[in-house]
């Protein structure tokens, strides 16, 4: 027998065609019943960056600017989420209930989505893939890569198209 899938952890990188991941993450929660937990991540600076933002920025500013990024971000996800529900989910609008919460944090992309899965007890994880490196980073994009081989839980890789999405909608 096939496990339960009652909460499904969405990443997205808010590109353009993220769009096309979402599709898949609100199928699966409409046809399992299951929640969406969306997920965005800023990448964690480097030491290099860090150490320059030091010299111009104190730890209270830089605080402040990461806490209004994150609500900036936050915002711009449940209005890509109403324009999407809008556009995609006009005749089963109880659907856009799906989404039980949004996550927006800092770190390495893998880790945080590796953590965040297991500390909010997903039980698959949808993501997209743009493959932007060396030969499309051998067709599968390093995160989802990275994903891929530290998780125990299944993980949908959704190939983001190089296409303008086919909904009106900056990003998601």
């Amino acid at each position: 027998m096939l496990p339960k899938i009652e909460k499904i952890l969405y990443a997205t990188d808010l590109s353009p065609n993220s769009i096309y991941g979402f599709r898949y993450a609100i199928d699966a929660a409409i046809n399992h019943d299951a929640g969406i937990v969306i997920l965005h991540v800023f990448e964690q600076l480097t030491a290099a960056v860090h150490g320059m933002l030091d010299l111009y920025i104190n730890e209270e500013q830089l605080r402040k600017i990461r806490e209004e990024r994150t609500a900036v971000t936050r915002d711009r996800i449940r209005e890509r989420l109403k324009t999407f529900c809008a556009e995609e989910l006009k005749d089963h609008p109880e659907h856009a209930e799906k989404v039980a919460a949004i996550e927006v944090c800092d770190g390495f992309p893998a880790e945080e989505i590796l953590s965040k899965a297991e500390h909010l007890n997903c039980d698959i994880i949808v993501m997209g893939t743009h493959g932007k490196g060396f030969l499309a980073n051998t067709f599968l994009g390093s995160t989802a890569k990275r994903v891929l081989r530290r998780t125990r839980k299944p993980v949908f890789i959704i190939p983001l198209p190089k296409k303008k999405p086919d909904i009106d909608s900056d990003d998601f």
